[in-house]
């Protein structure tokens, strides 16, 4: 077998053997403690500097080290493991603790370089040596705390988009940071060193190879020897505790602002988000139109068929509404069987996108006991719109048309002002 076939085995079996290892101190913290854990990172952090400076295997792509490749990537990935299971506050310690050695470490070594040394053993030391691998492991530390950072939020983020996919979140999150750190490291090691640019891109290859591997592992980890369950949001202390709780009080207050039954944004959310935008829309002249929505019949549905029934047309509604709009709108559930869509476009398009909507509810529901239809009034924000009660009345006003037409239609425009039409429609927003 091939020597460079030879060390990609080789690579595995460390990369195995590291995270076998970091996963049972992990696994004990409840009994031992993290400073267990802690402490092998610690020693491991020194090792993984020293073969990043000087040891290099052949791979078939290219010249890796194994310190980078496995023992920093392992690292970084254990990092976030400790703050999906933990928290910022826990995950900050090992970070400070290897930064503050390694900082300490190149002090006492400027201060060491002072003395008069005398042969001892036959041996002398060489000062330079450390003082490559104490700037290496500051610059590798410093690094690595912008990583942690890094990956958390990343993960955080994608976690938006990637719901329920662990692996990728992981994995993504992993990649993008170890290619930052590839790069940052390289500029370092090349300059204190003199590595080859093969090592640059032999390196990265070698990472985003381990960042998979280690995403499995922890993946693995988790599904079986772990309950995956929601983290508490630490006190702000440090940029840790200020990112992270900042992500985690967005995604609190985003769920707070949600409808329980149908996931939408909920009545408070449309008065606050509506006033904002149709301010926006008279400031910058910008189309800015809304569709109130209700569902026809729905008190029959209900009487017929029972409230759970009902629960679910509104939710399996929510969900068509939400698909049709995509991004181009905002949908809310402003009451028992209506909702609202907020949308960036003239009255035109905002009725040709309200019949689309009409139409495909009727089409998803066509083969359902009960089939679901829903009258739809537009409004558009014009002259004579001065805030989002003037655009909430004429757009509930063209609904209420809609229904005494016959109800499952779209209305739009007022050959007569409606202003006779139910007064009730005028105050249901104020």
């Amino acid at each position: 077998m091939p020597t460079s076939l030879i060390n990609c085995w080789l690579l595995l079996g460390e990369a195995l053997l590291y995270f076998g290892v970091m996963a049972v101190l992990f696994r004990l913290r409840h009994r031992t403690g993290l400073g267990l854990m802690f402490c092998a990172l610690g020693v491991m952090h020194f090792l993984e500097t020293y073969l990043a400076s000087v040891f290099y295997v052949a791979l078939p792509f290219g010249i890796i080290s194994p310190g980078s490749t496995v023992l920093f990537s392992g690292k970084l990935v254990m990092l976030l493991l400790i703050y999906m299971r933990e928290d910022a506050v826990t995950v900050r310690q090992p970070i400070y603790g290897l930064l503050a050695g390694n900082f300490l470490m190149v002090g006492l070594v400027l201060i060491l370089r002072l003395h008069e040394v005398v042969g001892g053993a036959g041996r002398v030391p060489d000062i330079g040596f450390i003082d490559e691998m104490g700037w290496l492991m500051v610059w590798g530390t410093t690094l690595l705390y912008v990583d942690a950072i890094a990956i958390i939020l990343l993960y955080e983020k994608l976690g938006q988009v990637l719901k329920g996919h662990l692996f990728a979140r992981v994995a993504l999150a992993s990649c993008a940071v170890l290619t930052f750190d590839q790069i940052g490291f390289f500029a370092a090691l090349h300059w204190i060193t003199g590595a080859p640019v093969a090592v640059l891109f032999g390196g990265w290859f070698a990472k985003m190879a381990a960042a998979l591997v280690f995403s499995a592992l922890v993946v693995g980890y988790l599904r079986w020897f772990e309950t995956v369950g929601s983290d508490t949001a630490p006190a702000i202390n440090d940029v840790f505790d200020l990112l992270t709780y900042r992500e985690r009080y967005h995604a609190a207050l985003e769920q707070a602002n949600r409808d329980g039954l149908t996931g939408l944004q909920h009545r408070g959310s449309f008065e606050k988000s509506g006033e904002a935008a149709v301010a926006e829309a008279q400031r910058t002249g910008r189309p800015l139109s809304l569709m109130v929505i209700d569902v026809d019949h729905f008190k029959a549905i209900n009487d017929r068929r029972g409230h759970a029934s009902g629960d679910q047309v509104l939710k399996t509604l929510a969900g068509l509404l939400t698909d049709c709009v995509g991004e181009n709108g905002q949908v809310f559930r402003i009451g028992g069987e209506e909702f609202a869509i907020l949308a960036p476009q003239g009255e035109t398009v905002a009725r040709l996108q309200a019949e689309m909507l009409r139409q495909h509810v009727a089409i998803c529901t066509r083969n359902d006991p009960q089939p679901v239809t829903v009258s739809i009034g537009v409004a558009s924000v014009s002259a004579d719109t001065s805030d989002l009660l003037d655009l909430f009345s004429c757009a509930d006003r063209r609904l209420y048309r809609a229904k005494a037409e016959g109800r499952d239609r779209v209305v739009a425009a007022d050959p007569v002002e409606e202003a006779e039409l139910p007064a009730q429609a005028q105050l249901r927003l104020a």
